[in-house]
């Protein structure tokens, strides 16, 4: 995890040697589910350093993630991104994990049980519908997502989520001014109000990343999110 180490330095994260210990066994893991499930196209050693562990730790660039008794909610995490590393690197945080593939959450359970990671649930289910129970609706300090659904639909899948007061983190990549417009009428309706974008500047990326970051400053009206597959196919667009 030497890349790993080197490259996070420049965020000001200084790993310690159970972090990288834990972050190797998360990448043993991976490789070795990836045999029989497919979890991921990204597999090599280097590669994942970079384009999941690091690309995963740029939001603590957004956001203060030393804030003790923070909840933090990941939507659509795949297998775990961006919300295991940034659990290992900031352990008080209370981290929730959203999968709609029991595959996945499968795999997910297991890695949290392997890094010894405490306070930590994992939600097998799609957001539109876990969005409607009270347990988690407007719960959190923290929503994050990545590649989940451009932007119109990813606010309406996350925000419903996030607390009064709290913020929304979708990590993007490429061009984005098309889709941040498109994305004003959504943010508006589901309470959010757009608080900046972050350009990630590290030399490992060429591709334009990019942290969205969005206010929730009103609560979201209780028909959001619509049923399962709507936000995708019926955007609410600008």
């Amino acid at each position: 995890m030497e890349i790993l180490k080197s490259a996070v330095e420049k965020l000001h994260i200084h790993l310690t040697p159970l972090q990288l210990e834990q972050f190797q066994n998360y990448y043993h893991e991976i490789i070795n589910w990836n045999t029989h499930i497919n979890l991921t196209s990204i597999t090599d050693y280097t590669d994942v350093q970079i384009k999941h562990f690091l690309d995963s730790l740029t939001v603590a660039e957004a956001f203060d993630f030393n804030k003790r008794s923070l909840e933090l909610i990941d939507v659509g995490t795949g297998v775990g991104m961006p919300g295991i590393p940034l659990k290992i690197v900031f352990p008080e945080i209370r981290l929730t994990l959203i999968e709609a593939t029991k595959k996945k959450t499968k795999f997910l359970e297991e890695v949290v049980k392997q890094l010894g990671l405490r306070e930590v649930e994992i939600i097998a289910g799609r957001a539109e519908t876990t969005a409607h129970d009270i347990l988690y609706r407007e719960k959190f300090d923290v929503v994050v997502s990545r590649a989940l659904a451009p932007l119109p639909a990813l606010v309406e899948l996350t925000l419903p989520f996030c607390n009064i007061g709290g913020c929304c983190i979708a990590q993007k990549k490429g061009d984005i001014d098309k889709e941040i417009e498109q994305s004003k009428k959504a943010i508006e309706v589901m309470g959010g109000k757009l608080h900046r974008i972050y350009k990630v500047e590290l030399k490992e990326f060429n591709d334009n990343r990019s942290l969205v970051i969005i206010d929730k400053i009103k609560a979201t009206p209780v028909e959001y999110p619509r049923r399962p597959g709507i936000p995708g196919k019926r955007p609410i667009i600008s």
